[in-house]
C-alpha cells in the first residue's frame, strides 16, 4: 500500500505561540499545503483536511472537516486521525472547521463521501504525527527509535518503561523531518476504528448544548422573514409595505433574490427587531406577482406529459450486445412502466442563516450547511468581495438529506445584511421549507425485458424519463444525463443484451439531489422489474438474481448474505410474502429482504433484513443507525403523500399533509455489515435507501399477487 504524503514538508510542523505556549500543529490539505502560521497568529479555526494541534500543555485538538448533519462525522472523521495518533477521543477536543478555500476541497458533507474519500489520508495524518513524536522522544532519550512506541497520548521507552506526554514532546517533534511514508497500523491493532464508540455529539444534542444554525445570535442582529412567489416561475411586479411597516418592531422591507435550480426569483423580506414582528410584517405585505403563465401547472398534467414523453426514442446511456434485435425476436418478453413522485427533504431544522456585512467588504456567516466551501466560493463571486474577507462558521445541522447542499438561503441573507447594514438572521418557516422546494423530481421508468423459453434473461432495457437536476430547459436531448440514469447500467447482473436510455422532460419547479440522488427512484423500477422477469421465468426471485451472477462480485456476496440471514428458503406463514432487492451506485451498495403479511385490506411489514457492504467500517453503531434512518426515509417516500402541485403551487404545507413515517409504523431493521477490509471503501449514509422500496413492493407481490408500479401507495389499502 502506498502511504506517501504528497507535498508535505517541515513547515507543516511548526513551533507556535498564541495557543498555550509551544505546540505541534499538523495539517495536510487536499493539495498538501497548510496555513498553520495564520492559525497561530489569529487563534482561529481554519479548515484543513485533516488537522491536528498538540499544545505544550498536552491539550490535543482534532478538527472535523466534514459538516455534521446527523451522519456521525463529528466522531468518525476525528476517529480516523486519533486511531493512528494513539489517542482516544476522550483525550481530544473536537472542533468544526470553516470552509476556507485555501485548504483544498473535500470539505462538504454529501454523496456518502466523508469516509470513502478520506480514510487513507486522515489516517496518514495521525500516523505521521505519531512517528514524529516517537522520533522526538528517541532523540531526547538518546535511544533508538525502534525501542519506542506510542500509546495513550504518550511515548514509551520499552526497555526502561519511562514515558513522556505528547505535550512535552511537541517542541522537539516540530523540528523532526516529516516521514515520507508513515506506517499505518494493522487493522487488527485498532482500538477505535471498527469498534462501537459513543458519538461525542449525542450528549450535546440531548442536553441542549449543541449549537445549530437556528440557535445563533450575534450582537446587533435583526430578523428577516421572506415572502416569495407562491407559484413556481413567477416574478415580482410590485409590493406595498405600508401595513407591514406599521407592525411594531419592523425596521425595513427589502427585496432579495433567490437563485435555485437555474431559477432566479425576487422575494420581499420584512426585517424586524424580533422574529415574531418580521413574520407578522410579512403577513401584512401586499404583493403583486406575475405568474409567467405557470398558474395552471399541476401534477396530473405533468405526470401525463412524462408518460407521453416515454414514447420518445431517448438518448442512449449505455448499450451492449444487440438489444433491439434480441428483444424483437424473443419468444418471451415483458414491459412495464414505473412512476415515482416528487418528495421534499424536510429536515427537522428549517433553512436559516445569520450573515453580517461589515467594514465595507467583509462578510461573516453562521449557518447549518453541507457545503461551507461552496459558500466561500459563491460569496466573492456574487458580491465582489475578496475571498480572504469571507468567514463561514459551520454549526451542527438539524438534518440535510441533500437540501443543505444548495446555499440559496445563505445568499439571500447576505444580500439583506448588505442592504440594512446590520447582522441579519433569516429563518424559513416550516411552510416555506415545504412549499418552496427544492424537491426530488418525479422520475418515470419504461422497462423492457426478454427471456429464453427456459427462463434465462437475455435482454434488458431501462428508459428513464425525467427532468434534470438544476432545471436545464435547453437541455441537449441527444445526450443522456448520467445523474438521472445513475446506476442503471452498473448493476452486476450478467445480461448479454442491454440498451438503457434517457428522455429529458423539462420541469420549471426547482429540483435537486435528495438522499441517494436518483438511485432513490431508479432502484424501485429496476429491482421490481427484475422481480417481474423472475416471475415470468417462473423462478424464485433470489435464485433468479443469483443465477445472473456467475462471477464473484460484491453484489453476489450481498445477496448470498441476505439469503442466509433472512432464512430465505424457510417457508413463511400463510398470507405472508418475502421480497428482495439490492442496488449499487456511486455511493456504495446495500440490499434488503422484507417480509410482509396481509392484514385485512392492508399490509403489515413484519421483518426487515438489511445488508450493507462497506469494505471498511469506522463505527458499526453509526452504520446501523444510518441504514435504519435510510429505511425510514425510503418507507416515507413509498407510502406517504409526497409533494403535489395544483394551480402552480405546492399543495402540501407542513407535516400534517406532508407526512413522515411515525415510530409505530416503522418495523425493526436488522442490519448486517460486510467489511472485509478490502481496498474499496464504500459510503454509508445513502446506500441503505434505494433498495428498500423495491424489496417492500416485491414482498407485497409475493403476499398478494398485486404488483405496485407507482409510488406512493397506501399500505393500508392493498386490494
Amino acid at each position: 500500500m502506498n502511504t506517501s504524503l504528497p507535498n508535505l514538508d517541515r513547515r507543516n510542523f511548526l513551533r507556535i505561540s498564541g495557543i498555550t505556549g509551544v505546540g505541534l500543529v499538523f495539517g495536510l490539505s487536499a493539495n498538501g499545503e497548510t496555513a498553520v502560521e495564520e492559525l497561530a497568529a489569529a487563534g482561529e479555526t481554519f479548515e484543513i483536511t485533516p488537522f491536528v494541534i498538540i499544545e505544550k500543555t498536552g491539550q490535543i485538538t482534532i478538527f472535523n472537516t466534514r459538516p455534521e448533519i446527523g451522519q456521525g462525522t463529528f466522531q468518525s472523521v476525528p476517529a480516523m486521525i486519533a486511531e493512528e495518533l494513539e489517542v482516544s477521543l476522550e483525550q481530544v477536543t473536537i472542533k468544526q472547521t470553516g470552509g476556507e478555500k485555501k485548504f483544498g476541497g473535500g470539505q462538504s458533507a454529501g454523496g456518502s463521501a466523508s469516509i470513502r474519500t478520506g480514510y487513507q489520508n486522515m489516517r496518514k495524518v495521525g500516523a505521521s504525527a505519531r512517528e514524529m513524536l516517537i522520533k522526538a522522544a528517541s532523540q531526547q532519550w538518546n535511544v533508538p527509535v525502534t525501542e519506542c512506541y506510542a500509546e495513550n497520548a504518550k511515548v514509551f521507552h520499552k526497555p526502561t518503561g519511562k514515558s513522556m506526554g505528547y505535550g512535552e514532546l511537541a517542541e522537539t517533534a516540530a523540528k523532526v523531518e516529516v516521514p515520507k511514508s508513515p506506517t499505518l497500523k494493522d487493522p487488527k491493532d485498532f482500538k477505535i476504528l471498527g469498534k462501537k464508540s459513543p458519538r461525542p455529539d449525542v450528549p450535546l444534542k440531548t442536553n441542549g448544548k449543541a449549537i445549530f444554525g437556528i440557535d445563533i445570535t450575534v450582537p446587533g442582529m435583526v430578523y428577516a422573514s421572506i415572502e416569495r412567489c407562491p407559484k413556481f416561475g413567477g416574478q415580482l411586479v410590485s409590493f406595498d409595505a405600508t401595513a407591514a411597516k406599521k407592525v411594531k418592531g419592523v425596521i425595513a422591507v427589502e427585496t432579495c433574490e433567490r437563485n435555485i435550480s437555474g431559477q432566479k426569483n425576487e422575494g420581499v423580506a420584512v426585517i424586524a427587531e424580533n422574529y415574531w414582528a418580521a413574520l407578522q410584517g410579512r403577513k401584512a405585505l401586499v404583493v403583486k406577482w406575475d405568474y409567467q403563465g405557470n398558474e395552471n401547472f399541476n401534477s396530473k398534467a405533468y405526470e401525463q406529459s412524462l408518460r407521453d414523453a416515454a414514447k420518445e426514442p431517448g438518448a442512449v446511456q449505455h448499450t451492449q450486445g444487440d438489444f433491439d434485435k434480441t428483444f424483437a425476436e424473443a419468444s418471451v418478453k415483458l414491459e412495464a412502466f414505473y412512476e415515482t413522485p416528487v418528495v421534499s427533504h424536510s429536515p427537522i431544522e428549517p433553512m436559516n442563516c445569520v450573515a453580517s456585512w461589515y467594514d465595507g467588504n467583509k462578510v461573516e456567516i453562521w449557518t447549518s450547511t453541507q457545503v461551507p466551501g461552496s459558500i466561500m466560493n459563491e460569496i466573492p463571486r456574487t458580491f465582489n468581495v475578496p475571498a480572504e474577507n469571507v468567514k463561514v462558521n459551520v454549526t451542527f445541522n438539524g438534518g440535510g438529506f441533500g437540501r443543505r447542499l444548495y446555499p440559496d438561503y445563505v445568499m439571500e441573507t447576505v444580500q439583506l445584511t448588505k442592504k440594512v447594514g446590520r447582522p441579519v438572521k433569516a429563518i424559513w418557516t416550516r411552510e416555506d421549507d415545504t412549499k418552496m422546494g427544492p424537491f426530488r423530481p418525479m422520475t418515470y421508468s419504461a422497462m423492457k425485458g426478454a427471456l429464453t423459453p427456459d427462463g434465462k434473461a437475455i435482454a434488458f432495457q431501462h428508459k428513464v424519463i425525467s427532468p434534470t437536476l438544476g432545471g436545464k430547459k435547453d437541455y441537449d436531448k441527444t445526450k443522456a444525463d448520467g445523474t438521472m440514469t445513475e446506476g442503471i447500467s452498473e448493476q452486476k447482473y450478467e445480461i448479454e443484451h442491454m440498451k438503457n436510455l434517457y428522455v429529458h422532460h423539462y420541469l420549471h419547479v426547482p429540483v435537486v439531489a435528495w438522499r441517494s440522488v436518483t438511485s432513490s427512484t431508479l432502484a424501485f423500477a429496476h429491482e421490481c422489474f427484475i422481480d417481474e422477469m423472475a416471475v415470468k421465468a417462473k423462478k424464485d426471485p433470489m435464485a433468479f438474481r443469483l443465477g445472473m451472477l456467475t462471477k464473484e462480485s460484491d453484489t453476489k456476496t450481498i445477496l448470498q448474505k441476505l439469503k442466509e440471514v433472512s432464512h430465505w428458503d424457510k417457508p413463511l406463514p400463510a398470507g405472508w410474502g418475502r421480497g428482495v432487492a439490492h442496488y449499487e451506485f456511486f455511493a456504495g451498495q446495500a440490499g434488503y429482504v422484507v417480509e410482509v403479511s396481509k392484514k385485512g385490506a392492508g399490509i403489515k411489514i413484519e421483518k426487515v433484513f438489511a445488508v450493507i457492504d462497506l469494505g471498511t467500517v469506522v463505527n458499526p453503531d453509526t452504520v446501523e443507525a444510518q441504514v435504519q434512518g435510510a429505511a425510514v426515509m425510503a418507507l416515507t417516500a413509498a407510502i406517504k403523500s409526497g409533494i403535489t402541485f395544483e394551480k402552480g403551487e405546492t399543495v402540501q404545507s407542513n407535516f400534517h399533509n406532508n407526512q413522515l413515517v411515525r415510530i409505530n409504523e416503522m418495523p425493526k431493521v436488522e442490519v448486517h455489515i460486510l467489511a472485509n477490509g478490502g481496498p474499496k471503501i464504500k459510503g454509508v449514509g445513502e446506500p441503505g435507501l434505494p433498495p428498500f422500496a423495491p424489496a417492500l413492493c416485491n414482498a407485497i407481490y409475493a403476499a398478494t399477487g398485486k404488483r405496485i408500479r407507482r409510488l406512493p401507495f397506501d399500505i393500508n389499502k392493498i386490494v
